[in-house]
């Protein structure tokens, strides 16, 4: 079929979705391309909303991803403020929140994560927030800023990367900021408890209090508001306001009723979908938080929920849905700010994968490298305040190859020197 009778679909207004329309363009696709969003803003980057929009460092219009007058411009076709609601596959249409029907060739399902939910009393009570969206970031902005006027306290529950990145937010308005987290150390699952020492210490030092081991049982107040927080080992901690910051859900519910094949929740959730970022329909694809990917470096599937996957994940379903070869096998990326210290994080090294961390730096000062390695071999890497090594961690991870733990440790040997194989060792 010729390209200007052809409709290509994207349902999802984030990062994937827009850089999915705009690689379509850029590839020379001359048919309707369709953008559906829930929300009414037009798509936006995620990042900021828990580091420099939340901190009042951005001002609102640097989180798009281009200008509103762009989609008109590259006859990118909008329906914002409406939900896709119904996707018949057998019809190839979707169908939106106030009845609309969209007829596709093709489409993709960027549909992204939405935060989980508090389950236990209190949730109802004005001051309880959560933060995945624009709207939820301009809330939480002008709250912390009260609760700092007001020398007011926070609290967290979950010390994951969302959780850290408001804290420090909440402590540069001085807000009283307690972090709420049942394992023994932040971002356990992510770091390991090598790392998450670190970062509970950076926090402590900025007046951020833990309580660790603990999950919260509810949430009480008076007269609708938010006045303390409660543990399941019996303390309660004073709060004029609750940020649930326990992780997110991929949104499903499209692939779900429509019959895609899909991952259980115990193995990440989220879309099916092979290397080239198509489900289990070959007409329909899916990018993002929303994916479960098979990745070909990795031997797994991989659901990254990171900026950098929407960023590259959009586009490479796009050249896909053209009927590109395409096999998505980039290195998982994301990267955080708090306070004074920045890093990036390259691989994929899940509690158990690996056996050996190798520090490479002055972790006192927070100037390092930490790799994470399994028989020899680099799984993942973090740098932290050292800038300009994300290249080269990324080729060790992609080499697979057996590395000197005593040179990875080595600040005066080349990060790039060590990707060539040891001698003897297996490729």
């Amino acid at each position: 079929m010729v390209d200007a009778h052809r409709t290509f679909v994207i349902v999802g207004g984030g990062l994937a979705g827009a850089k999915a329309a705009e690689t379509l363009r850029s590839e020379g696709f001359t048919g309707r391309v369709i953008l559906i969003g829930d929300e009414r803003d037009h798509p936006y980057e995620r990042p900021p909303l828990s580091k420099g929009y939340l901190a009042g460092k951005e001002e609102r219009e640097s989180v798009f991803v281009h200008e509103p007058t762009w989609y008109a411009r590259a006859d990118i076709e909008l329906h914002l403020g409406q939900p896709a609601v119904q996707l018949d596959r057998d019809a190839k249409k979707v169908v939106l929140g106030d009845g609309t029907v969209v007829h596709y060739d093709r489409l993709l399902l960027a549909t992204g994560s939405e935060p989980r939910r508090l389950d236990i009393p209190g949730t109802d009570l004005a001051g309880v927030y959560h933060l995945r969206r624009l709207a939820h970031a301009e809330r939480l902005r002008g709250v912390l800023a009260t609760l700092g006027r007001e020398n007011g306290h926070l609290l967290i529950a979950g010390a994951g990367w969302i959780g850290l990145e408001v804290a420090a937010a909440a402590r540069g308005y001085g807000a009283e900021v307690t972090i709420v987290e049942p394992e023994a150390t932040p971002l356990h699952g992510v770091l390991g408890p090598e790392l998450g020492r670190i970062f509970a210490d950076l926090h402590s030092e900025h007046g951020v209090r833990f309580h660790f081991g603990g999950r919260l049982t509810e949430i009480s107040g008076r007269d609708g508001m938010v006045l303390a927080a409660h543990t399941d080992d019996g303390e309660e901690h004073p709060a004029h306001a609750v940020l649930a910051a326990i992780g997110a859900a991929p949104r499903t519910a499209l692939a779900e009723t429509s019959g895609l094949a899909l991952i259980d929740r115990e193995h990440g959730g989220g879309i099916a979908v092979d290397a080239s970022l198509r489900t289990s329909d070959p007409d329909v694809f899916a990018a993002g938080d929303v994916a479960a990917a098979h990745h070909p470096l990795m031997g797994t599937r991989l659901r990254v929920e990171h900026w950098a996957n929407a960023l590259n994940g959009g586009p490479a379903a796009a050249r896909a849905m053209l009927g590109q070869e395409v096999s998505y096998d980039r290195v998982p990326y994301f990267f955080s700010d708090q306070y004074d210290v920045g890093l990036e994080y390259s691989g994929y090294a899940p509690p158990g994968a690996y056996d050996q961390v190798v520090i490479r730096g002055d972790v006192a000062k927070r100037e390092f490298i930490a790799f994470w390695l399994s028989g020899g071999r680099v799984l993942a890497g973090m740098n932290v305040n050292v800038w300009d090594v994300t290249e080269p961690i990324q080729a060790l991870i992609r080499a697979g190859v057996e590395v000197d733990h005593h040179a990875l440790a080595d600040p005066t040997v080349p990060l790039s020197s060590l990707v060539t194989p040891l001698e003897g060792a297996a490729g």
